[in-house]
């Protein structure tokens, strides 16, 4: 199958909190996310060289876990391909909405899990004030240095209970090709690694455990370097925040990475994944068999329970 590239890159994820001025401080003051905006009930963050307005919507709800994931395509032409391929994909079709502070207007769609979808082209670069101008032309905004301090936007994890039919879904909706993946024994596909240029991935998708619905497993932020998430864990310590797992390294994709929640249980990473891109044009997935996942990471911990099976929102007893 030929590539397709009409999407550009991952763009922004939006995150619930019902705990949202604890959020906000944590994704401001220890995170290290930069603040482009806030509205009645969403605040727009940014690491420093992200180059649209905001790369997490941060909103206020009643629940945890995700409002949206947004997309940027390659051309107005490239979105008005996608829109028509997803109109007639047979998946839920939601419409156009209004922008909002961080891009113009977006078509929005949605999984056969429940999670919703944007693509968009007309965007709001960041124009950082006096105070956060670079001294370097190429970078968007200055290093500030304020917390952990991530670089960028680098990727999400989702969950579903059917890997095999949200990878149709990421292939026919958005041209998504898979670089990683688990293969269980039971014939079902345990997780997959999606990408829609040449990097590693900006979005993983593994089944779901937690008998829950359209529900979040992580946001991530990049590094530039392994050190940075060395201190990154001291200043998680040092500001009570649960760390949940690592800093270790991943066997898939060969990160090296770190997890913790913020104030309202969302589950947040800082990873660091060096220069690996995927720049072979006829990639074939990795495959991961059950018997390769029981070994765990490439090094460190074992992965804890909890890693398998919280998300948000918080899934009741009933599965709902």
């Amino acid at each position: 199958m030929e590539p397709c590239f009409d999407i550009a890159h991952l763009a922004h994820v939006e995150m619930y909190s019902n705990k949202f001025e604890e959020s906000l401080d944590f994704f401001l003051r220890v995170y290290g996310l930069s603040l482009a905006g806030q509205d009645e009930n969403s605040a727009y963050l940014r690491a420093w060289d992200d180059y649209e307005f905001h790369t997490l919507k941060l909103t206020r709800h009643h629940t945890t876990g995700i409002g949206h994931i947004a997309y940027r395509a390659s051309s107005p032409e490239a979105l008005d391909r996608r829109v028509k391929a997803i109109e007639a994909s047979g998946y839920k079709v939601l419409g156009w909405v209004d922008g909002d502070l961080g891009h113009h207007s977006a078509f929005r769609f949605e999984d056969p899990f429940g999670h919703v979808f944007e693509i968009y082209y007309d965007t709001v670069r960041y124009s950082p004030p006096d105070d956060e101008k670079p001294a370097l032309k190429n970078v968007a905004q200055r290093y500030h240095g304020r917390g952990c301090h991530p670089r960028r936007l680098d990727h999400l994890n989702l969950l579903a209970s059917d890997v095999s039919e949200f990878r149709r879904f990421m292939e026919t909706c958005l041209g998504s090709r898979v670089t990683e993946m688990i293969q269980l024994d039971n014939g079902r596909v345990g997780g997959c690694w999606f990408t829609i240029n040449n990097k590693g991935y900006d979005l993983a998708c593994t089944e779901e455990h937690g008998r829950g619905n359209a529900r979040l497993h992580h946001v991530t932020y990049a590094t530039d370097t392994r050190d940075d998430i060395l201190r990154a864990a001291d200043i998680f310590l040092e500001n009570d925040v649960h760390i949940e797992t690592g800093p270790h390294k991943h066997a898939i994709q060969g990160t090296f990475f770190l997890y913790v929640w913020e104030p309202a249980g969302n589950r947040v990473e800082l990873a660091n994944a060096g220069a690996r891109l995927i720049l072979a044009p006829d990639w074939e997935p990795v495959v991961w068999t059950e018997a390769d996942r029981k070994k765990g990471q490439a090094w460190g911990l074992k992965t804890i329970e909890t890693f398998h099976t919280h998300g948000t929102p918080p899934a009741d007893k009933n599965g709902a």
